[in-house]
């Protein structure tokens, strides 16, 4: 197979885990060549992502390497036999940073997603006005097109929690992020009610740690936390001043866990929440 130009985020996870069953096996590179009969270079290029693979080949090396886990070796060949039709979020490659692209793959495929913010609201339930708000304070200012092509990705991405098929969400937000105005208080009255009117979905579970609870595990932090078919498949996004972070490795993975593990213990009741949103809403 030809190596392939720009692997997307998925692909390169692929070859990530494909990296770690081999180095968890004790198996060299030169070794795992030798198993599919051919150089080593064809390994280099699997593991960096430039070199696609099949769902038998996944199987293949899996038993090679001997995986004692058939449900990880399971999701890893799904995710090399998945041929859909081109994503959705395609259409912005080349127009907006590559995070953005990570972002919607993640949460596509995610099988659960779990986010904790203390400043902005969650990008999954921002409505068209607050989005554009929230770029048009990006420094150095962004160009009207690309605040635009933003706006217009942000609300893409929520399409994975409507529907009937929706993604299962957790979110934990901070007080202090439901009560800043972005795009002054019209704006920002619409946006509360249109959160709180989503936590009245079945698939939605909003929690809302108060100014009342005092310090807090993870005070900061913006989390996005995608959960995959099995646990090690799981991914964690922070969005960053340099830009978009992902996070796979199983320690970092298991730490987020715990971290907004602690958040919701400091939350209220997803009711209590919903009422807080509210009462902040009707206070604008």
């Amino acid at each position: 197979m030809a190596p392939r130009n720009g692997p997307t985020g998925r692909q390169k996870r692929l070859a990530t885990e494909m990296r770690r069953l081999r180095e968890q096996a004790g198996i060299s590179v030169q070794q795992a060549a030798a198993m599919l009969g051919a150089d080593r270079t064809m390994i280099s290029n699997i593991e960096a992502g430039r070199t696609g693979l099949s769902e038998e080949r996944v199987r293949h090396l899996a038993c090679r390497y001997r995986c004692p886990d058939p449900e990880l070796t399971d999701a890893l060949a799904a995710m090399a036999g998945n041929r859909r039709p081109r994503p959705w979020w395609d259409e912005y490659r080349g127009k907006l940073p590559d995070g953005h692209l990570g972002v919607s793959e993640i949460e596509h495929y995610a099988t659960r997603i779990r986010t904790a913010q203390t400043v902005h609201l969650p990008g999954l339930f921002q409505t068209e006005d607050h989005a554009r708000a929230l770029f048009e304070l990006v420094v150095p200012k962004l160009p009207r097109l690309e605040v635009e092509l933003g706006v217009a990705h942000r609300l893409g991405r929520q399409s994975v929690v409507n529907g009937d098929r929706a993604t299962p969400y957790v979110g934990i937000i901070h007080e202090a992020a439901l009560r800043l105005e972005f795009g002054g208080r019209d704006v920002a009255r619409k946006q509360l009610e249109h959160l709180a009117e989503a936590a009245d979905r079945e698939n939605v579970t909003l929690r809302v740690i108060p100014f009342s609870a005092g310090g807090f595990h993870g005070a900061g932090h913006s989390i996005l936390y995608a959960e995959g078919p099995v646990p090690q498949l799981d991914t964690v996004h922070l969005d960053t001043e340099l830009g978009a972070h992902f996070i796979d490795a199983p320690t970092p993975l298991a730490n987020y866990r715990a971290l907004l593990d602690l958040m919701e213990s400091s939350a209220l009741p997803p009711d209590e929440s919903q009422s807080l949103i509210w009462s902040i809403a009707r206070e604008m």
